[in-house]
Formats: C-alpha cells, sequence, structure tokens
C-alpha cells in the first residue's frame, strides 16, 4: 500500500506556512529504490518533477540554474509515467508500490524516494523474419545477428521498433524501395514468453532511373553527378542514396542536401530521383584574436575557397601568432580523383615551434591520397618534404648539462643548431562511430598513423613510428556522458642513434588537450630540468561530462600520461595525473571550454626560464572538447 500520509501533511505544510515567498517547495533530491533491471539514470528523464542541478561532489546548486518545484499534480502523473515507461521496457506488472516526502527543517524543500516493483520482465522467447528470402543469405544471417532485439531479454518497444525498422532498410538496400513489415507478437499462455514475428512485403524491385537536379546556381550538376554513388539501370539501394548525399555535404559547397525518391506512392520498377541542394557562400574569412594561460596573447586567421578554379577543389590558408607557435599553412583538396571515393591533397607550411628548451621552424609541404571506403572509416597514404632546423634557447647555452645532453640527442655545437632534411612516407587509418564530430555523446573511434623517414628515401635522418589514439563515449544519462581516450606512441631511429630523431617530432604531453595540470611541452624527459621531448609516449584521460542546464556544461577529469627517452617504452608505474574541473557552453561551431587542472604528482626538476617551476594547477580556454 502507497505510504500517503507523508504527503497529506507535506500539503497541508505548504498551506499553512506558504513554504517559499511564491507558495511552493523546491526538490532538493529524488531517490529511486528496487531499480535493478533498467539503468536508474534513465528514470529522471522519464519524470516532469525534477531536482535541481548541483555542482557535483560539492552539492551547491548553481545561481543561475532554474529551479525545480514540487508539483502534486505533476507528482501524480509521474506515478503513470514510471508504470509506463516499464511496460514499454517490458515489465507491464512493474508499480511504484510506495513513495516518501520528506519535508526539509526550513520547509522549503523536500527529498523524494520512490519504492518500484518492477515484476516480471515479458521475456523475448523467439524472432522470426518470414518472406525475408528475397535477401541475400550472408545479408539476412548478418541482419538477424545485428537486431537490437534479442532472445532471452525483456521486449522492449524501442527495439522492436528499431528492429523492424532495420529489417525494412535491409530490403531497401537490396532492390525494393517499396518494401514494408508487419510486426505481430504472441506473448504465449503464460503472458510471459513473446514470439516477435516480422512479415516482410518486399513489393516491385527497382532499379535506379534519370536523376533530376534542382536549386544549383554557380556548381555544375557535373560536379553534383559525379559525387553520386549510383548510376540509372543500377539496383536501388537505399545505402548507396544515403552515401551519396553525406558525399555532397562533405563538398561543403552546400548549406542544404536531399537526395530522394520522386512519386514512391507510385511504386514503379524505374525510380526516379531528385537531388536538391541549397549553395552556401564558397569564400570564406575568420579571424580570431584571445588569451591564454599557456599561448598568452595569441591571433588566428583563415581563408577557405570551397570551389577553387572551380570543380569543387578546396584551397586555404591558415596563419597564427602566439607565444608557443606560430607561421602560416597553405593547403588544396582535389575531391575527385579517378574515382568518387578517392581525393588529393597538397599542403606547405613554414612553422615556428617554441618550446622551453629549443625552438624549431619547419618548411615543406605533404602530398596525400585518401581513400573514404565508406562514411564511417577512411585511409591515406602520404608523402611529406621537410627543411627542419631546431636552434636551442638561450637558456641552454648558459647550463652545460643540458648543452651536453642535446649535442647527444643532435644538436650542433658548431652552430648550437640541428638541421636536416625530413623525407617521408605515411599511413593513416581512421574508423569512427561518434554521432557528433565537435561533441560526441556515444560510440568510438579508433585511429592509427605510420611514418618511414630515411632508408631508400633521401635526407638527413631514417627512423620509423607509429601513433595510436583510441576513443569512446557511452552516455550514462541524457544529460551524463563518459568519455574516456587513450594515446600510444613510439619513434625508433635507426640503429638506436637519437640523432636520427628531428627535435620537431619528439613527443611531449601537457596543456588543453593532453595533461591539463600542466603547460604544453612541460611533460617529457628532462635534460637539466628543461623538456627536451622523447621518443615513446602514453597517455589516459577519462572525463564525465554533464549538461547543468541548457547549453551549459560542466566536467570532471582525471588525465594521465608520460613521455619516456627510448622508443617502445611505457611505464605505466612513472605517469604524471592531474584532476580537475571544467565548464562547457555550447555553440554551433563546439563548445566553449574553461578547465581547471591540477598536478597530483609533480615534476620536482622540471625547470622554467631558469628556475624551479612551483606552479601545481592551469587554466585552459579553448574550444572544442578536449577530445
Amino acid at each position: 500500500m502507497r505510504r500517503l500520509r507523508p504527503f497529506v501533511v507535506l500539503i497541508a505544510l505548504c498551506g499553512a506556512s506558504g513554504c517559499n515567498d511564491d507558495g511552493s517547495i523546491t526538490v532538493r533530491s529524488l531517490t529511486f529504490i528496487g531499480v535493478k533491471a533498467i539503468a536508474v539514470s534513465r528514470l529522471p528523464a522519464v519524470l516532469a518533477t525534477r531536482e535541481n542541478t548541483r555542482v557535483p561532489l560539492v552539492g551547491w546548486q548553481l545561481p543561475w540554474s532554474r529551479k525545480q518545484h514540487f508539483d502534486r499534480s505533476r507528482f501524480d502523473a509521474d506515478l503513470k509515467r514510471i508504470e509506463a515507461f516499464y511496460a514499454d521496457r517490458g515489465f507491464p506488472d512493474a508499480r511504484v508500490t510506495a513513495f516518501d516526502v520528506k519535508l526539509n527543517d526550513k520547509q522549503d524543500a523536500v527529498d523524494i524516494t520512490l519504492t518500484i516493483n518492477e515484476g516480471e520482465p515479458v521475456l523475448v522467447a523467439a524472432i522470426e523474419l518470414r518472406e525475408f528470402d528475397v535477401i541475400p543469405p550472408g545479408h539476412l544471417e548478418t541482419l538477424r545477428n545485428q537486431l537490437p532485439l534479442k532472445v532471452g531479454e525483456p521486449r522492449d518497444r524501442q527495439k522492436v521498433v528499431a528492429s523492424h525498422e532495420m529489417a525494412v532498410n535491409e530490403l531497401r538496400d537490396h532492390g525494393y524501395p517499396y518494401a514494408k513489415a508487419a510486426t505481430s507478437a504472441d506473448d504465449g499462455a503464460g503472458g510471459k514468453q513473446a514470439r516477435i514475428v516480422f512479415t516482410a512485403a518486399p513489393s516491385t524491385l527497382a532499379h535506379f532511373g534519370p536523376v533530376e537536379i534542382t536549386g544549383n546556381r554557380t556548381v555544375s550538376e557535373g560536379i553534383i553527378r559525379r559525387q553520386l554513388t549510383f548510376k540509372p539501370g543500377e539496383l536501388y539501394r537505399r545505402s548507396v542514396v544515403q552515401d551519396s548525399q553525406r558525399r555532397l555535404y562533405v563538398l561543403e559547397l552546400f548549406q542544404f542536401v536531399n537526395v530522394e525518391a520522386l512519386n514512391p506512392e507510385r511504386e514503379e520498377p524505374e525510380v526516379r530521383m531528385r537531388v536538391t541542394v541549397v549553395e552556401g557562400k564558397h569564400q570564406r574569412v575568420n579571424f580570431g584574436v584571445g588569451y591564454g594561460t599557456e599561448e598568452k596573447a595569441r591571433a588566428d586567421a583563415e581563408y577557405h575557397h570551397v570551389n577553387f578554379f572551380g570543380g569543387a577543389r578546396t584551397a586555404g590558408a591558415h596563419g597564427r601568432y602566439s607565444s608557443l607557435d606560430r607561421g602560416i599553412r597553405f593547403d588544396f583538396v582535389q575531391p575527385y580523383l579517378f574515382t568518387p571515393h578517392f581525393a588529393g591533397g597538397a599542403d606547405g607550411q613554414q612553422w615556428y615551434t617554441y618550446t622551453p628548451a629549443y625552438r624549431s621552424v619547419v618548411t615543406g609541404g605533404k602530398l596525400t591520397l585518401t581513400h573514404r571506403t565508406s562514411q564511417r572509416s577512411s585511409w591515406a597514404i602520404s608523402t611529406s618534404s621537410e627543411r627542419t632546423n631546431s636552434t636551442i634557447e638561450d637558456v641552454a647555452l648558459n647550463d652545460p648539462e643540458l648543452y651536453i645532453q642535446l649535442i647527444a640527442l643532435g644538436l650542433d655545437p658548431r652552430t648550437g643548431s640541428q638541421s636536416g632534411t625530413l623525407s617521408t612516407v605515411g599511413f593513416d587509418f581512421q574508423h569512427s562511430t561518434g554521432d557528433n564530430i565537435l561533441n560526441a555523446r556515444r560510440g568510438y573511434q579508433i585511429a592509427f598513423h605510420g611514418e618511414v623517414a630515411g632508408r631508400w628515401l633521401p635526407g638527413t635522418f631514417d627512423y620509423r613510428a607509429l601513433t595510436a589514439d583510441a576513443r569512446h563515449y557511452l552516455p550514462v544519462s541524457n544529460r551524463l556522458v563518459w568519455a574516456n581516450r587513450v594515446q600510444v606512441g613510439s619513434i625508433a631511429p635507426a640503429n638506436d642513434d637519437p640523432t636520427q630523431v628531428p627535435f620537431s617530432k619528439k613527443y611531449f604531453l601537457g596543456g588543453a588537450g593532453s595533461i591539463r595540470g600542466w603547460g604544453r611541452y612541460e611533460i617529457s624527459p628532462l635534460a637539466g630540468g628543461y623538456p627536451v621531448g622523447g621518443n615513446s609516449l602514453f597517455a589516459f584521460t577519462s572525463e564525465a561530462r554533464a549538461t547543468l542546464r541548457g547549453n551549459l556544461g560542466g566536467v570532471l577529469f582525471l588525465d594521465s600520461g608520460n613521455v619516456w627517452e627510448h622508443a617502445w617504452t611505457a611505464k605505466l608505474n612513472d605517469l604524471r595525473y592531474a584532476v580537475g574541473t571544467g565548464l562547457r557552453y555550447q555553440t554551433p561551431v563546439g563548445p566553449i571550454r574553461f578547465d581547471v587542472g591540477y598536478q597530483l604528482n609533480p615534476e620536482p626538476d622540471l625547470l622554467m626560464n631558469g628556475a624551479p617551476e612551483t606552479r601545481h594547477w592551469r587554466l585552459h580556454f579553448s574550444i572544442g572538447q578536449a577530445f
């Protein structure tokens, strides 16, 4: 029996005392008891009654956050919402058996506790796909294995709908654009063993017909047609329609793209298609100025042309000036090279980088051939030729120990610099299932980069390098995402000779996108107390990202990692750690972020500007998530 007395007392007290100036009570906490079959974090999103937003760990309510008040009618409706939510998840007998509403001493806030009896679920006993034999056997078996609905699990209505859509889309990807399917269920004699049956109605086998293009003004039809991955006469496939639409968006020529079938209600064997586009601006100029604790004052300027000399070619230039790096970079991309899936690129740069021990300037260029195998995956091969010159900073000239160690790494004692030509061949692979490139909430991403310098290539340096980056995003609730990242890397010089790796290629950690308790270039092997870079890297970051209110969010993070002198070295008992918190504000170009990082185990021997580094925290301002 439900415990009604606390609720009655609450209403009486509120009527007598007024509770708050506006006659309402705020919700301090919302607790659920008996929740086992589903994640308890999913329930608050179902309810109209919400607890007030508070700073994690501290418990303070943010002054600008909207107060959540207790409302009796909404609370009564919430009890029914919980039961309906459970029914949709496959628990038709779930009930709220008790609730406890406790008023605080000030009589202006309540703590609510709900006790739920989930009952016995309706389990999926069998899943049948009938009349789907028009799909090739191998694809049909893959479909069975990938259905969200699984035998032995509760009959979740969302998973039933998702499985239905997946089955229909599989038909539409094998020449049946007008396919439909019916869903039926038999819960068995006891009502707890469900047999789910999807029955296909494939309808007419169809092929692509003529393609009509509308909306283009300055972009020729030929450019649009060559991005389409289907041709008239080919078997209709839904996936290639989606791929064609994505490829047109990637050109950055259009604000809007839609690829659709004309008059699908006629169910004709020849599917006439229409491509509708809305062109955007082809030339874009951006300027930006800012200030950061790492770079101090900085200025950026960028010019980008997305239809350079026609043909959807892109070209651009990016310039930057800051205390840590400065220079100019140019890039050019030919989007259609041999086939729609290949693109060629070229870039050149003159870029200056300033580390605590030396400064490097790299001048040169790179050619790249990229193949996009699918919407989520791509690989690329590249070759580069650069002139690299690294000069010791003045502070190192007065430190004999640092000077000697830099000579061992390749510094020419006659000039105080390291100079040479670097020629490389590289290979890159990337696969991503993330749902948002600027602010992912779910999915994962893996990336690999391999690079070879020397041997049959002309140049001064000779090494092999391999780096890997893995990221995972897990939505814990509608408001909370758990994000993790692992990075590893190694540079192996020929004959284990450290002079075969240019200073400009050395690994460092620290900064806004790395271990946030330190500044950029501050984590690496030390020479005379100064970071000089290393040949092995390992880093791990874990971050909880929460939506606080509207576009405002907060994070808690743990960063760890280190850089070691020799190749293929990773000492997990020798990591630097930092913890911190931050704020995020969502914008169309990504979240603006502010982070505060604190070092848990500072490097006691680190020198900056000739003096021991005693500051064990850093502030970071940037745009975009840390990863």
